[in-house]
């Protein structure tokens, strides 16, 4: 790993990404909007950069993990974006999940100077994040991927060439219909098993190795439980890629009865202030309906 790194944004997943390649000896250039942020990784090795332009002229490869979009957007291509001082050469990988269409576009501009980008969301949660076990969907050249594999092996397991720009970000977004509708299931589960008297700790342990068994059972099932609503990731964050899997869907011209079904309801958790909570969260509109609360 001899090439110079860099890693925009440092929220719930890019600080443990890039604590893993700190453990794993690489030197990073970090920034971040919030600059607390900065400062908390710089004491643990990191070196401090004062733009994404600054990051882009010091690195190699530059990893970009922020919020949606319009935030790629402005690191990347604004006045004083990634594009602004990247070498012809180098790479950007965008693990952000955001709109497919926007990704390619962004390649586009990009390439056209000489620069070439992977898209390579994650799934895992913060603790994948900083346990260095996410799975990684990558979109863009294998020849940039073979690149790039030194560096996702520091921060995850499961690293998976899918396609051309975009379809990393298509992967996400399938990864998120699953992981949205396993939610409310489960959901709806711990509220059957609450109304009828069950104890819910031991109907997860009943069920969670069978076929019903799944990843949101077994991790935000007991959370729930104890009505412990610290994110691995939040709801306004999970509503975001909701809202990419419905504009996709659209634009592909397939029905999402489940996602839309569940925009919905978060949108009424959202109303409520609850946006900073952990997806799992999600079961509180259920009790909203039912009138009743699970693990009480």
């Amino acid at each position: 790993m001899s090439e110079k790194v860099g890693f925009i944004g440092l929220g719930i997943m890019g600080r443990g990404m890039t604590r893993n390649l700190l453990k794993a000896g690489v030197e990073v250039r970090v920034w971040n909007r919030t600059a607390s942020k900065v400062d908390e990784l710089v004491k643990e090795g990191a070196v401090a950069a004062t733009s994404p332009a600054d990051v882009a002229a010091h690195s190699d490869i530059i990893f970009i993990c922020v919020s949606d979009t319009p935030d790629v957007e402005e690191v990347v291509l604004g006045e004083v974006g990634v594009i602004r001082g990247a070498k012809s050469g180098s790479l950007v990988i965008d693990m952000s999940t955001i709109s497919p269409q926007a990704t390619q576009e962004i390649a586009e501009r990009l390439a056209q100077k000489g620069i070439f980008m992977l898209d390579a969301p994650v799934s895992g949660g913060s603790e994948g994040a900083a346990k260095g076990t996410l799975a990684i969907m990558v979109g863009g050249e294998a020849d940039q991927l073979e690149r790039a594999m030194p560096y996702f092996k520091a921060m995850g397991k499961t690293i998976t060439h899918v396609g051309g720009h975009g379809a990393g970000q298509m992967v996400k977004l399938f990864n998120q219909i699953l992981v949205v509708i396993n939610c409310l299931a489960v959901s709806e589960a711990l509220l059957f098993a609450q109304a009828g008297g069950l104890d819910l700790r031991k109907a997860i342990d009943a069920v969670s190795q069978g076929a019903a068994g799944s990843w949101m059972l077994s991790n935000r099932g007991p959370q729930a439980v104890k009505r412990d609503w610290r994110p691995g990731f939040t709801i306004d964050l999970q509503q975001k890629d909701v809202r990419l899997i419905l504009e996709a869907a659209d634009q592909l011209g397939i029905p999402a009865l489940g996602t839309n079904l569940i925009f919905n309801l978060y949108r009424t958790l959202q109303a409520r202030g609850l946006g900073h909570e952990g997806n799992h969260a999600l079961v509180k509109a259920l009790e909203n309906l039912a009138g009743i609360e699970v693990g009480k």
